[in-house]
């Protein structure tokens, strides 16, 4: 799932890996969101949170989201420089030794949760799950050709109206069943995308408010075990 590219990508591959990574982003978002009161992923909600937090004033609001839009940039950049180096270098395992860097990384924040005091851990947890997000989501974006995304739903939602268009509209103005065909499969990915982020956050909220920082950790080994053939993959 993350060493094949281009034409040698496929539905089936892109549905595991979107599904797979998206369950885990909304988990991770909805912990983030418990433990913070921030969501980590949701780069949108938190664009609109700054803007009137400078309309009213509150500035900590106003930092805060700022630093939130800054870390989940800095992810992606991080996400692309490694990219770019291991393309450079034709290191076809860099996208799971990224997915791999954040799993180490979540499993660290995971420890940071369940040992630290509330009050140092807050903005640690809060940026540092705002960097992976962006991390996760520019790798996937970059190995899928933007066909999948994994942190946010906005774009995703859009593509299962587009799609779905598409899909009704074939009934009236008849169109050959290969683009019938290519327009079921890209709803199919988009929709399972959709469900898997929300399933996993309902999971993330219920598994955090039980276990707290231990979920990060589990998470973190989930996303390990789906890294680690593709990190220790030669081909």
């Amino acid at each position: 799932m993350l060493v094949h590219e281009g034409e040698e990508r496929n539905a089936i591959i892109d549905r595991r890996l979107g599904c797979s990574l998206a369950a885990i982003a909304g988990a991770v978002n909805a912990a983030g969101f418990l433990a913070v009161g921030y969501y980590s992923a949701n780069m949108t909600g938190n664009v609109s949170a700054l803007a009137n937090g400078l309309h009213e004033g509150r500035m900590a609001t106003v930092l805060s989201c700022c630093g939130l839009v800054v870390a989940f940039v800095a992810g992606a950049v991080l996400s692309a420089l490694l990219v770019n180096a291991g393309r450079r270098r034709r290191v076809p395992s860099i996208y799971a030794r990224s997915i791999l860097l954040e799993a180490c990384l979540l499993g660290l924040l995971g420890a940071v949760d369940l040992l630290s005091p509330l009050q140092p851990r807050g903005p640690m947890l809060a940026y540092g799950l705002s960097f992976l997000m962006g991390l996760q989501n520019a790798t996937v974006t970059r190995i899928s050709g933007a066909r999948v995304r994994t942190t946010h739903m906005t774009g995703m939602l859009t593509d299962v109206g587009l799609e779905l268009a598409d899909w009704l509209d074939a009934f009236f103005h008849p169109v050959g069943p290969d683009r019938r065909a290519g327009t079921r499969e890209r709803l199919g990915l988009h929709a399972a995308i959709v469900v898997s982020f929300t399933l996993g956050g309902v999971g993330g909220a219920f598994l955090y408010g039980w276990w707290s920082g231990l979920l990060l950790v589990l998470l973190a080994g989930l996303l390990a075990c789906l890294a680690l053939p593709g990190a220790l993959s030669r081909g």
